[in-house]
């Protein structure tokens, strides 16, 4: 699940924004200050910052310039009502990817961060394998150890460990959890499958006091252990 934070002091299009890619299947926060924006960025990798210009405290590119060098992974996307060509210019040598200019269709941004989103998957490197130097995981080679030791795991369980690092620290809802491990393959399942599966994939991970799974009442749950390398 990629994870978006929008910069935008306009609390409305912040909203506005915000509810499109949160239903559009993204992980989103919000900022409507510099300030805000930077407590923001020290703590949580984002794969994309969609950033106003014009801020009260300042102004995107220079807080572009301010972040980017430490999380250069991360995308830029201007939002901005100056559409003269040295802004987009200013915009690009800051280190954004793309320029949008204000008013904007929501639903034509959407499509244009999906499309580049799915540009990137397809030439990112596969990252297939999890290790905090207790907890082994190949994806790849569907291979397991803890504390040096071989772990058996069914391949489901390897499927939900999956989604679980990928989404490092993100609070997965029980719904996304049954779409995406048994609703894409059309067996649909009751609650109580999802309960069991967690509890005996925390009875290997977790029977020595390590925690890994995180239960976030009345939402869901969380990998508090890192992502995949």
């Amino acid at each position: 699940m990629e994870r978006i934070l929008i910069v935008e002091d306009d609390r409305l299009l912040n909203k506005t924004l915000a509810y499109n890619f949160t239903a559009g299947g993204y992980d989103v926060t919000s900022a409507v200050n510099a300030a805000q924006a930077l407590s923001l960025l020290a703590g949580t990798p984002y794969d994309l910052v969609l950033l106003d210009v014009n801020l009260p405290d300042g102004n995107g590119f220079d807080l572009c310039r301010q972040f980017l060098p430490q999380r250069p992974d991360t995308m830029v996307i201007f939002l901005t009502a100056n559409d003269a060509e040295c802004d987009q210019l200013r915009g690009y040598a800051a280190g954004a990817v793309d320029y949008v200019t204000k008013p904007f269709s929501v639903e034509a941004l959407q499509q244009k961060v999906g499309a580049m989103f799915a540009v990137l998957a397809r030439h990112r490197p596969v990252r297939e394998v999890y290790d905090d130097g207790r907890l082994f995981l190949d994806f790849a080679k569907q291979m397991a150890m803890f504390n040096g030791c071989s772990l058996t795991l069914s391949a489901m369980e390897f499927k939900m460990l999956n989604l679980f690092c990928e989404n490092a620290g993100v609070v997965l809802t029980r719904r996304q959890l049954l779409e995406r491990l048994w609703d894409v393959d059309e067996r649909y399942v009751e609650e109580h499958t999802l309960t069991t599966f967690i509890s005996r994939l925390r009875g290997k991970l977790e029977a020595d006091g390590d925690r890994y799974i995180k239960t976030v009442y009345g939402m869901g749950y969380q990998w508090t252990g890192g992502r995949m390398k």
